[in-house]
């Protein structure tokens, strides 16, 4: 089962949230999401465990347990929502040059 944690502190380390989950079972992998960019936490991961029952009971326990002075959110993560196709729309700028250029 893929579990999302939430409101992280932006300190936390992988091998942190390892070693917190793996006291309710097998932890397959653990991912902090960062900024492209920075390279810094956005504060929240993704933990997987294969067995749904030991998971769950991780849920049960970890749900808004206090590290670093902020609780913790844990649940099921949910699957990403499909990317809506979207029409084609020149940028503001290119707009603006059309106008530009149509008034000389």
């Amino acid at each position: 089962m893929n579990l999302y944690v939430g409101n992280l502190d932006y300190t936390v380390k992988e091998a942190q949230l390892q070693a917190m989950f793996s006291e309710f079972g097998e932890v397959s992998s653990v991912k902090i999401i960062t900024d492209k960019m920075s390279g810094k936490s956005k504060g929240f991961a993704f933990v997987e465990m294969p067995n749904d029952e030991e998971a769950k009971e991780a849920i049960t326990n970890l749900d808004q347990k206090t590290i670093k002075e902020r609780p913790i959110s844990v649940s099921e993560a949910r699957p990403p929502a499909p990317k809506e196709k979207r029409p084609f729309r020149p940028s503001s700028s290119s707009r603006d040059n059309d106008r530009f250029r149509r008034r000389f």
